[in-house]
């Protein structure tokens, strides 16, 4: 037996084992995908990014049907239809609350710009020192 056989003969991990491995190796390269696609400035790396992510996302999607195809992942108990609907409905006022923000901090920073710079001037001018 050659050297090279040996090595593809030997089993360092079982499949299922590697195979699990690799789905959250998955996850975790998602998980900085998204990380750096919500960090870039530059619009074609950010594009870049999410292609990236997306296609993760798809493989990472495939090996999960695989695992479970195979019986070789298990799935966490399955949640209950209320407390999804509530962690949704939780999640989408938080977004909708961020968006309201986020549009008056713009409205104001767009029409008032100059209304800080005047505060922080008036303000400087009432401090004495000792």
């Amino acid at each position: 037996m050659t050297p090279t056989s040996q090595f593809q003969n030997a089993n360092l991990l079982p499949e299922e084992d590697l195979l699990n491995v690799i789905l959250a190796d998955l996850k975790r390269t998602v998980r900085e995908y998204t990380t750096a696609t919500t960090e870039s400035a530059c619009p074609s790396v950010r594009q870049m990014f999410t292609q990236l992510t997306d296609s993760t996302l798809q493989l990472q999607g495939q090996l999960f049907q695989l695992l479970s195809s195979q019986n070789m992942y298990t799935a966490p108990s399955k949640a209950i239809r209320t407390e999804v609907d509530k962690k949704l409905q939780e999640a989408q006022q938080t977004q909708q609350q961020l968006q309201q923000f986020t549009q008056q901090r713009t409205a104001q920073m767009s029409s008032g710009s100059q209304a800080p710079q005047a505060n922080m001037q008036q303000n400087a001018g009432n401090h004495t020192y000792s």
